[in-house]
């Protein structure tokens, strides 16, 4: 996971889960603190061979995750775990994510303007030197440095349905809950 704009408890909580994770034979793509106290933590993975997610991923990535989480106790507060998939329209959290989704709409927030915006929607050309590349909706190419980007997502598509459904992934996202304190 390459985005640096996790807080110091998200990046705590990625490097603890991603050994686990990734030794179950997953990826993380995503760690996300929300709600504050007696919040959600949200642990977005998927598969490392390309197949699709299903609950039992979920189920057996909670169960792993929850056991760390309860031994190593990050999290000052009573919180509910959730593990999804990504789905259809994913967040766009790392490097490989640019390239991986080019010539598929995205829609961007940005930490920082960009030539004067703070809102991006367009076709993503690719990624150079950490800046992505993309073709706005109104014409026209912007440069955006992955250091200005807040939050960034696809957007569903018809050939975005298209590619999901050629990969066995219908875009469902799976989801296990597990409550912890």
């Amino acid at each position: 996971m390459d985005n640096g704009r996790l807080t110091d408890l998200e990046r705590r909580i990625a490097a603890l889960v991603t050994p686990t994770i990734e030794g179950l034979g997953y990826e993380l793509v995503r760690v996300l603190m929300a709600g504050g106290r007696d919040g959600r933590l949200q642990i977005m993975a998927e598969r490392l061979d390309g197949a699709a997610m299903s609950v039992d991923d979920c189920a057996a990535i909670s169960r792993s995750v929850s056991a760390v989480l309860d031994v190593e106790d990050p999290i000052p507060h009573a919180y509910e775990l959730e593990v999804s998939s990504p789905g259809i329209d994913r967040p766009l959290t790392r490097r490989k994510d640019w390239t991986r989704w080019a010539g598929h709409v995205a829609r961007v927030e940005l930490a920082e303007p960009v030539d004067g915006r703070r809102r991006v929607k367009g076709v993503i050309l690719g990624l150079e030197d950490d800046v992505a590349r993309l073709r706005m909706d109104e014409g026209g190419e912007i440069a955006v440095p992955l250091s200005a980007v807040h939050r960034a997502k696809l957007v569903l598509t018809d050939a975005l349905i298209e590619e999901s459904s050629k990969s066995d992934d219908a875009g469902a996202a799976s989801r296990a809950t597990a409550s912890a304190h």
